[in-house]
């Protein structure tokens, strides 16, 4: 297809403006996000800070753990006191002071550009126990410039332990680092990949092997393992599946 029949396709496609329009732009915020919710295999939900509860709750069942949406939603904060280990709980403590500290140091114009990502265990209603990551961003802000809601996505922490407390600047190469002993943040950048160290980490995240990428870039497969060991290296990870949640998480790949 050339480009004068793309155009007259799109063109063909294209919506007129109908009554509704204005209805479905007015439509609720929830909508947006129970849209992406079924998007994702990730957990969503909502924390309103007004309110000390839960807004919104997805179906995803990691983060339900064994319960309800609705049951999940009735608790609100109780949840995490009824499936959070006590020792996560008070490192959840610890990053809730620390990171609200940073928050409240921030230019008001800049808060809703910074998220955080950190990872603690879950104990569901049979027992088992799983380490998530939980990554939470501003929503929305009150007159006062104080986060009133956030949006959060739970999956499956790559780690071994709970911690790893990062905050991120959108449109920023900067991150920060929480030390959960003295609590206090510690600035550095994300790491840099190569070109090559990025296409090799891409064909992984398809599913290639090394014999396979070494085939696809031309090159001996020691020569791949020598690029997967500088990554490794980079990202402070021991195999290739810790680098692609590492890449994912920090929006690398």
């Amino acid at each position: 297809m050339d480009s004068k029949n793309f155009s007259s396709l799109l063109t063909k496609n294209k919506l007129e403006p109908t009554l509704n329009d204005q209805r479905i732009q007015q439509a609720s915020y929830l909508d947006v996000v129970r849209s992406f919710s079924r998007l994702t295999y990730e957990s969503v939900y909502i924390i309103d800070y007004e309110r000390m509860g839960f807004e919104y709750v997805s179906e995803n069942p990691l983060f339900l753990c064994g319960y309800s949406v609705e049951e999940v939603l009735l608790m609100g904060y109780d949840f995490y006191f009824k499936n959070v280990p006590e020792t996560d709980l008070q490192l959840l403590t610890t990053i809730n002071n620390a990171g609200f500290d940073f928050y409240d140091k921030l230019p008001p114009a800049d808060r809703m550009l910074y998220s955080i990502t950190y990872d603690f265990h879950l104990n569901s209603k049979d027992g088992r126990q799983l380490l998530i990551n939980h990554k939470l961003t501003p929503l929305s802000l009150n007159a006062n410039h104080k986060m009133q809601k956030a949006m959060c996505v739970v999956s499956l922490s790559h780690r071994k332990n709970a911690g790893n407390v990062h905050i991120y600047k959108h449109g920023s190469e900067d991150r920060w680092e929480l030390d959960t002993v003295t609590s206090v943040w510690h600035k550095s950048l994300k790491p840099q990949l190569s070109s090559r160290e990025l296409e090799i980490l891409r064909f992984h995240a398809r599913g290639f092997s090394i014999n396979e990428i070494a085939e696809k870039i031309f090159v001996v497969p020691d020569t791949v393992k020598y690029y997967r060991r500088r990554i490794f290296d980079k990202f402070d990870v021991n195999n290739m599946a810790e680098a692609l949640h590492y890449a994912i998480d920090s929006k690398i790949i």
